[in-house]
């Protein structure tokens, strides 16, 4: 299952004094399981943005923790700057980045906001996809007349906040009111454009920006704006919903660039936004040259846009995530400007390269993980090489699909071998991590066996344990034997209607997939004979059993299939 990841982007209004700030920002540092990715502060603003990502949990209690701190230190009583604001937390966005959704975001924020008034005391407002009203999706709702106005709208009913609603008093004078949201993830992107030529690019972003430009008398350029019977000026809608842009020079690049903050991506996409301004720069005689990104994204966002590029050239997408993105950065032209890295900008790499490296059987060399099986150490054994047989064979399954997609001849077909290719890649990622985690198994049940058993209740717990522990041990091969049993309809497929010069690879696979779920059984039934709960262990048996002969009269069928 991918691991959730939301980030949080909470506004403090502290910008200038240091130590405020570096107090705030320490505190989400030490809570565990979140990164700390960005800190801006803005003296003007008298405000500062934080910028922090882990899974949900992580996330949540870190925001939770941080608000107080923020509680305890800014008064909004003294407060002045040039931006809106009404809390000293001001607002506090949960936005998805993998592995759950926005509606997930919207009941978390929710929640959290429900928290910080029952425990801090603080009123909160629900905005965006967290609104509890229609109207307060909107920022500037629930910020009304801002920190001063909050004295005639806390405890007043309708004006109310949504949570911890209280007339107002010396501590909400303090502390004001929180906004505590849900939002999509927003894309900074600028398009370099062959042009110097502000207005040019200031043309081009408002043809594609969901605002538009403003209707004119008689359609010309300099006519007077329209407005409607109210006097508010009648726009045209640009191209692209859930995008704001402007057009710029920059001195620095010598160039003109189109400046876009997506706001939506579920309704535009990056790549869809890229291919539009390209389309509305050329109908102006522009090109774009490239594509800076400014800030972080979501791994989804170039995964997304690689595989549509692929899907245009008719060449498969069942191939490495690291050459999906390649294929995206050179797509848009995201390094023109200079080097784009990945792990600095994608923002589940840059999480996963600030917790320590795990040693993990997958990141070792084929000799390596060869010696490490062969040492006197009784893990890793045959329930990882099982996982690893099956992750082999879903290997070659996908690589006899992306061989058939790009065969000479078969131009029409690549899509069929395509979604193929993808099959298999979803199936050798999940075979992948079963390596590993059937060596954790293994690892739970020597620890459940290690722990103290000198008293009656130490004992009672040990026992537990055990069971617990030996219970996972045999679930998880029964899972490798699922996921490699789920080859060889691949596998077959691929020797039947494949490229025909690599049956024998196909053939290969569903030697290594049979090896894997017999393999993956015996680890299943030398587990399962440990469980004390017997009730537990019998359909874990019954259904390995089935799996076991299915898997020899699938090899049988795809072994058909080579006719030399």
């Amino acid at each position: 299952m991918e691991k959730q990841i939301i980030e949080c982007v909470p506004n403090f209004s502290e910008g200038r004094d240091k130590n405020i700030i570096e107090a705030i920002a320490q505190t989400i540092r030490e809570s565990e399981g979140v990164r700390l990715l960005d800190v801006d502060p803005g003296e003007a603003t008298n405000r500062t943005v934080m910028t922090f990502v882990g899974e949900p949990a992580a996330v949540t209690e870190a925001a939770f923790k941080a608000v107080k701190k923020a509680a305890e230190l800014i008064d909004m009583s003294k407060h002045h700057g040039a931006h809106p604001r009404m809390g000293a937390t001001d607002v506090l966005p949960l936005i998805p980045v993998a592995g759950i959704t926005l509606e997930e975001c919207a009941e978390l924020a929710r929640k959290l906001g429900r928290r910080i008034a029952d425990e801090l005391n603080i009123p909160v407002y629900a905005y965006e996809s967290a609104a509890m009203r229609p109207e307060r999706k909107n920022l500037a709702v629930c910020r009304k007349g801002e920190y001063e106005g909050l004295a005639e709208r806390l405890g007043k009913g309708e004006d109310g906040a949504d949570f911890g609603d209280r007339a107002w008093d010396e501590g909400t004078a303090r502390t004001g009111a929180t906004a505590v949201g849900a939002r999509d993830f927003l894309i900074a992107v600028n398009y370099n454009l062959n042009t110097t030529s502000t207005r040019r690019a200031n043309a081009i972003a408002f043809d594609v920006r969901e605002k538009g430009r403003p209707k004119r008398e008689g359609g010309k350029p300099n006519g007077k704006p329209m407005t409607d019977a109210e006097g508010r000026t009648i726009m045209l809608p640009g191209t692209l919903k859930g995008t704001k842009a402007i057009g710029w020079y920059i001195d620095e690049y010598g160039i003109a660039q189109v400046s876009m903050n997506i706001t939506d991506i579920s309704k535009t996409p990056l790549h869809t936004a890229f291919d539009e301004v390209c389309r509305a720069a050329a109908a102006r005689g522009v090109r774009v040259t490239g594509a800076e990104i400014v800030g972080l994204v979501p791994k989804r966002t170039l995964i997304d846009a690689g595989k549509h590029y692929l899907r245009m050239q008719q060449r498969s997408t069942g191939i490495p995530e690291e050459e999906i993105i390649r294929i995206a950065v050179k797509s848009m032209g995201l390094d023109q400007l200079g080097p784009f890295n990945p792990r600095e900008k994608v923002v589940e790499y840059m999480l996963e390269d600030a917790e320590p490296a795990a040693k993990r059987l997958t990141d070792m060399s084929l000799r390596a993980f060869a010696d490490e099986t062969a040492s006197e150490s009784p893990a890793p054994g045959g329930g990882s090489i099982a996982a690893y047989m099956g992750t082999l064979a879903a290997a070659l399954g996908t690589m006899v699909a992306n061989l058939s997609a790009h065969k000479a001849g078969w131009d029409e077909r690549w899509e069929e071998f395509s979604d193929a290719a993808e099959e298999g890649r979803r199936l050798l990622v999940t075979l992948r991590g079963l390596v590993d985690e059937d060596t954790e198994a293994f690892n739970r049940v020597m620890a459940a066996f290690q722990m103290p058993k000198g008293s009656e209740e130490e004992k009672a717990a040990r026992a537990e344990a055990i069971e617990a522990a030996t219970l996972y041990a045999a679930e998880v091969p029964l899972r490798t034997m699922r996921a490699a049993a789920e080859t060889f309809p691949l596998l077959e497929r691929m020797a039947e209607t494949g490229n025909p010069a690599s049956v024998s690879d196909a053939c290969v696979g569903a030697l290594a997939a049979r090896a894997a779920v017999l393999g993956a059984g015996l680890n299943v039934r030398i587990n399962a004979a440990s469980l004390k709960d017997k009730a537990s262990a019998a359909p874990l048996l019954v259904e390995a059993a089935s799996l076991e002969a299915e898997a020899n009269e699938a090899e049988a069928r795809v072994m058909k299939c080579f006719k030399f």
